[in-house]
């Protein structure tokens, strides 16, 4: 646990949320701040800054239950897909720095975008990244 950290708060119970599902590993609880209807957060029990510092059977178990979340918004609330999201470092919009995962039911008129505009890339400098991740 991190004295200073909102989603230890919810895991301990000392902070209130909405929670749907939960193992001893994960809980799922409702994003106060929905980017849309039923947009949930999955996060391990443990308190890790990210899924770099976050154990592989933390990752598992959340994963495992982000996946049955999608199959239930998708469901239970007619979405029409999901969106299943982890932001890393704060220039990648990370706001809480506790591993988690959002689970964002996407809707046919919703008024979500993707951040980017994909566009073709330049072929060489793909494959001279892709050879430094090798």
């Amino acid at each position: 646990m991190s004295e200073n950290c909102i989603f230890c708060g919810i895991v301990a119970g000392t902070i209130p949320s909405t929670q749907v599902a939960s193992d001893d590993r994960a809980i799922a609880f409702m994003d106060i701040n929905p980017a849309t209807r039923g947009h949930l957060l999955v996060i391990p029990r443990t308190h890790s800054t990210d899924l770099r510092e976050a154990s592989a059977e933390d990752l598992t178990a959340a994963t495992l239950l982000a996946q049955s979340l999608v199959a239930r918004v998708i469901e239970r609330l007619d979405a029409d897909g999901a969106n299943l999201l982890s932001c890393i470092g704060a220039d990648a919009w990370q706001s809480v720095f506790h591993t988690h995962l959002h689970v964002i039911p996407r809707y046919k008129d919703d008024p979500l975008q993707l951040p980017w505009h994909p566009t073709s890339g330049d072929l060489e400098e793909i494959n001279a990244t892709a050879a430094k991740l090798s």
